[in-house]
């Protein structure tokens, strides 16, 4: 007797059934560690210096991190012994630094952030030290084209502390436009009234000189970005040629560093710039901050780096 030989369609009703077998197996994900009571996985990425913890949680979700060989969920815990692995290579945990550290820097305008532009310019942060951490967390950066004070650190949950804090920090800036604002024009801009109907508090605002057809002003926010600052000026009719961020809450920039270069902050800058509370509100318009008298801020400042000429 001849064996018996599955027609093509059988053969293909057993494929079938297979792949949906397969399919309805559930996926094993890892809720958590061995730890409970451990640190959040997307905590625990962020405290490495490998990222954010918004892009660590970016991470977990699109199933690139494992704990135990078992796919991370949101939510995760995960302790000493566990092992975690990024696109199935371990995540190494480091020994706990000495100290938190955090830097700052005076970036030129212009001058790339992360990634070198299209001239092949070698961006800031690559020129951070190394030995720190494996990826640095820029806390509010300045848009592209402007430049200033920028504050970085590795450690993932200070930034997030920082950027926190910078949304009730005083901050300064310096801002250039092609020609001069009129008296009523300066009036409007100190409203803080920008196109969107949003509006920044603006402490204090005035003229600080300039040469030829360019003029700069000096102008305390409090919590505003430069490219809000920006916006804030063209909506007053400004050519707005070039925004300098002069102050970040307690740091000052000063003539020390210079343009492209960074240090560590001192244990008094980084407690003075974390543990500043948030200023009353005061109960008339502060007094016009001058760009070089030190007067502009009723708050202790601590000098940061160099200071940009007019």
């Amino acid at each position: 007797m001849r064996p018996r030989t599955a027609s093509p369609a059988s053969s293909l009703r057993l494929t079938i059934r297979i792949a949906e077998a397969a399919a309805a197996v559930p996926r094993r994900t890892c809720m958590t560690g061995t730890h409970a009571s451990g640190d959040r996985l997307q905590k625990h990425l962020a405290s490495l210096g490998l990222a954010s913890r918004r892009e660590a949680e970016a991470w977990i979700r699109a199933g690139r991190v494992t704990v135990n060989g078992v796919v991370a969920t949101l939510g995760a815990r995960v302790g000493p012994r566990d092992e975690v692995r990024l696109d199935g290579r371990p995540v190494r945990r480091r020994a706990a630094p000495a100290k938190t550290t955090a830097y700052l820097a005076h970036r030129s305008p212009g001058e790339p952030l992360q990634s070198p532009d299209e001239s092949g310019h070698e961006p800031l942060l690559a020129r951070m030290p190394r030995k720190a951490g494996r990826r640095f967390i820029a806390v509010s950066p300045m848009p592209r084209v402007d430049g200033g004070l920028e504050v970085f650190t590795p450690d993932g949950e200070l930034a997030a502390r920082l950027q926190r804090a910078a949304r009730q920090m005083e901050i300064e800036f310096r801002v250039r436009i092609h020609g001069e604002l009129p008296a009523e024009r300066l009036a409007a801009l100190a409203e803080g009234v920008l196109g969107s109907g949003e509006r920044l508090t603006v402490l204090g605002c005035e003229a600080g000189g300039g040469e030829g057809s360019n003029r700069w002003y000096a102008i305390v926010t409090r919590g505003a970005s430069g490219k809000a600052v920006r916006q804030l000026f063209e909506r007053q009719g400004a050519t707005v040629s070039r925004v300098l961020r002069v102050r970040f809450g307690t740091l000052e920039l000063d003539r020390d560093l210079p343009r492209g270069r960074s240090r560590a902050m001192t244990d008094a800058e980084l407690a003075a710039l974390v543990g500043t509370p948030p200023p009353a509100e005061p109960s008339a318009r502060a007094a016009p901050a001058r760009p070089r008298s030190g007067r502009s801020s009723p708050s202790k400042r601590v000098p940061a780096g160099r200071r940009t000429r007019r």
